[in-house]
């Protein structure tokens, strides 16, 4: 069993930049898939970024060269730091570990534990 921990949200205006932490405990692998999705009212859960236990990371295209993924196998923690926010980057992003080793996965299912959220608004 895994517990994931986000926090770091909050409102911030256009432009400017939140960093996100997910705190993972339990059973957890330095091999797993971290990853980032987000969701917003009345929209279904969409991928952000991941990044493998080798390092490899990926990106949504409307957040690449803003955001950025990072992990520390030794402190169980993934980080999503997020710079010229925009409008659309309101939501609720959740933390989602994945225990396999190997490429980065995209789809929702495919992630085995998920923690509670933490909620992001952008204001115009």
């Amino acid at each position: 069993q895994v517990r994931l921990v986000e926090s770091g949200g909050g409102l911030v205006q256009s432009g400017g930049s939140l960093r996100l932490s997910c705190v993972a405990s339990g059973e957890t692998s330095s091999r797993s898939i971290k990853a980032w999705f987000r969701q917003a009212p009345a929209n279904e859960r969409e991928f952000v970024a991941a990044i493998t236990g080798s390092g490899n990371v990926d990106y949504r295209e409307s957040v690449r060269d803003r955001f950025t993924i990072s992990r520390d196998n030794n402190k169980n923690t993934a980080w999503l730091q997020m710079d010229s926010m925009k409008p659309e980057d309101t939501g609720v992003y959740y933390c989602g570990f994945a225990n396999l080793a190997g490429g980065i996965v995209y789809r929702v299912e495919t992630y085995d534990y998920w923690g509670e959220g933490t909620e992001v608004t952008v204001s115009s």
